[in-house]
């Protein structure tokens, strides 16, 4: 019996989304797409090739009869933790790849993207149109990790470069209010016909007691406040494992802060500015966060209680991070294959955060995406929402 052909996905809507990642990279030199200054920060050369590799490998080579690969090395050179598929460059070694180049590159991108739309255009089974779907999501989350890394590559030279692609906060001015959550049996978890992560799954209940949480984001000058009572310097304030972390690297500020002449400057995409002390402040890690809320007396939400409060209160300008480890929900299952990498095998050592960021791809932001990262990163775009 033949397979129903069922098209959900269109040419157009791949196309557009690939499109956005060269968007992004538009303004960028073919060195700036080179360097990786830290492990945690890939090249922007290697997630234009990455996000292709994931559909060659997954997608072109499995379900289109006598597609050709475009070179038999990418397959080594692209592959980011996906055991399943074989061996890859470790992570620390993607800056020292000069070649393939730029170019070549590029080459490969326009030659999946011409293969695989054309393979849309030609129907596809439901079956293939899920994992394309799975692959469109993986490169709009790449999109947004592909700022955070150009934010990092740019923002630690002396030169502080521009990116062309226009990240911006909005200031917070809503007056400080304190939103109050009754206790009470919850539900968590995604519902919905639409596209979720399998860590969204399965929805299930949760208890909650009485909690207030606030209606905005912390602000830089709030956070000036913190630095300026001298709280980096205060290890009551911080976990132990947060203490040791600020004093090993000698953290006094948030990522990108730099007192020039008596005043807190700071990189941002669009060039080296002076701090607005009423926009959200960013680039903090969860211990800083941690660290904050316990100045103020008050505490981080549960990603549970942040998933029930956020129809409250408006979000999306940074992600937030909450006080709830990164683990599995009830009936989580994780599929077979190397699909199955995909979240799962990340569960541990890691805190989630929730909401969105200006980076975030639009159809990433809902109440139940659960984003995730290990406590001390802070290159993120990250903030804080206090609860009690």
């Amino acid at each position: 019996m033949e397979t129903e052909t069922i098209t959900t996905i269109s040419k157009q809507e791949f196309l557009n989304i690939r499109k956005q990642t060269e968007t992004i990279c538009a303004s960028l030199k073919p060195e700036d797409t080179v360097i990786q200054p830290v492990e945690f920060v890939s090249p922007p050369k290697w997630h234009l090739a990455h996000t292709t590799w994931f559909f060659e490998q997954f997608v072109l080579t499995k379900y289109k009869s006598g597609y050709k690969i475009f070179h038999e090395d990418f397959a080594y050179y692209f592959n980011s933790y996906y055991n399943t598929v074989g061996d890859r460059v470790i992570r620390s070694n993607r800056g020292l790849m000069t070649r393939p180049t730029l170019e070549k590159v590029l080459e490969y991108r326009n030659y999946v993207n011409k293969e695989l739309s054309d393979f849309i255009a030609e129907g596809i089974s439901e079956e293939i149109s899920e994992v394309i779907e799975i692959g469109l999501q993986h490169e709009q989350q790449h999109q947004e990790l592909l700022i955070y890394d150009i934010k990092y590559i740019f923002g630690h030279q002396p030169a502080f470069p521009e990116l062309k692609h226009k990240i911006t906060l909005s200031e917070e001015n809503s007056n400080q209010e304190y939103l109050q959550i009754s206790e009470g049996v919850y539900e968590i978890g995604y519902q919905g016909e639409n596209f979720c992560f399998d860590n969204e799954l399965g929805r299930h209940k949760v208890y909650l007691n009485d909690f207030v949480i606030s209606n905005r984001l912390v602000t830089n000058g709030e956070f000036m406040e913190f630095m300026e009572a001298g709280c980096y310097s205060d290890f009551n304030l911080w976990l132990a494992e947060g203490w040791d972390f600020i004093e090993g690297n000698n953290i006094t500020a948030p990522m990108y802060w730099h007192k020039v002449n008596g005043k807190w400057m700071h990189y941002t995409l669009q060039g080296f500015v002076e701090v607005n002390k009423n926009l959200p402040v960013g680039h903090i890690s969860f211990y800083e966060a941690t660290a904050f809320a316990e100045w103020k007396g008050m505490r981080l939400a549960t990603e549970f209680e942040w998933e029930i409060a956020s129809q409250k209160f408006s979000h999306g300008q940074l992600w937030e991070w909450t006080n709830s480890a990164y683990l599995p929900y009830p009936n989580y299952t994780k599929v077979d294959g190397a699909l199955g990498e995909y979240n799962g095998k990340f569960m541990v050592n890691q805190m989630v955060l929730r909401g969105a960021s200006v980076a975030t791809a639009e159809n990433h932001s809902r109440p139940t995406y659960r984003n995730f990262f290990h406590p001390n990163l802070r290159w993120l775009f990250a903030g804080i929402r206090l609860a009690k």
